[in-house]
């Protein structure tokens, strides 16, 4: 997947029509259960490909907790870091040929939905698919199992940027808890379908990382488990400041790939400069992720 191009026309056009500025985020996300296109148990692949369009494509994987505390966070994405993302994205060169597919993480031990995946998508039909997830809003309490995400990026997708380039992809979470220990047999069935023994999240972050550069987007005062887990690849972020989501994932990829940090901070707008800088502090893309 992943052909056409994001255009802010087709934003405006689409914003318009589903009253998203005015709209509650029952009224954008008005589905009440899982689409099975969503479903990771109807899923073999979801695959980010190269084209004529897209000759480089880079995919960018994004899962979002949708548990019970996070309901703000969708609400957020939709309204404004998802069309500021695609406009800084496609109106620059930061990432070259940006195909992205959104996720909607939960509890695996309590959710009829613990994890949602969309397509790989270059142009519109992000926003579309994503407003399509079922914002389940249960949970139990903390941790989560972000990892669900990583077991699916590293089982159930297929990505030209590293079959024929060998470069990795991008795997960002993002939450306000912790993570669980381990995905249970139990759970690998019912969320994917597939026959596991268990596999600790310390495992799991080392399967994903083989394709994936991952980072996870902490929105509370502590990320211990995390940072056990991704060493030097998480990004701490008040609750308060989401609006700058854009700018942060942003200067996570251009740290990734190279660029000095002066220079990353010097292309931000002032406004977003202290704020990514403050969550960025404490990055270390060198750093490797060991079983």
């Amino acid at each position: 997947m992943g052909y056409g191009s994001y255009r802010a026309s087709d934003w405006s056009r689409l914003k318009e029509s589903r009253r998203i500025d005015s709209a509650s985020v029952n009224e954008i996300f008005t589905s009440r259960k899982m689409d099975d296109r969503y479903n990771p148990r109807f899923i073999d692949k979801r695959e980010a490909r190269d084209s004529k369009e897209h000759p480089n494509s880079t995919p960018i994987a994004i899962g979002v907790d949708v548990t019970g505390s996070m309901g703000y966070l969708s609400e957020e994405i939709i309204k404004n870091s998802l069309n500021e993302l695609m406009k800084k994205l496609y109106s620059t060169d930061l990432v070259e040929d940006p195909q992205l597919m959104f996720a909607a993480i939960g509890d695996a031990g309590c959710d009829d939905a613990p994890l949602q995946v969309t397509q790989f998508e270059s142009d519109i039909r992000i926003a579309e698919q994503l407003m399509e997830l079922w914002i389940e809003g249960k949970g139990g309490d903390a941790p989560e199992d972000y990892q669900l995400l990583w077991y699916f990026v590293a089982k159930h997708t297929d990505i030209d940027s590293y079959n024929l380039r060998k470069k990795k992809g991008y795997c960002f979470t993002i939450g306000d808890a912790g993570f669980h220990d381990s995905l249970k047999p139990g759970h690998i069935k019912k969320v994917f379908d597939d026959q596991s023994a268990e596999i600790s999240s310390k495992d799991l972050a080392k399967m994903a990382s083989e394709k994936y550069e991952l980072f996870h987007i902490d929105l509370r005062s502590g990320a211990d488990s995390a940072a056990a887990l991704v060493p030097g690849r998480v990004i701490c972020m008040d609750p308060n400041q989401v609006k700058y989501l854009p700018e942060v994932i942003i200067a996570a990829i251009q740290l990734t790939n190279g660029m000095d940090k002066e220079k990353v901070f010097k292309e931000l707008d002032p406004s977003a400069k202290s704020i990514v800088e403050n969550a960025i502090k404490n990055l270390n893309v060198g750093a490797k992720i060991k079983l």
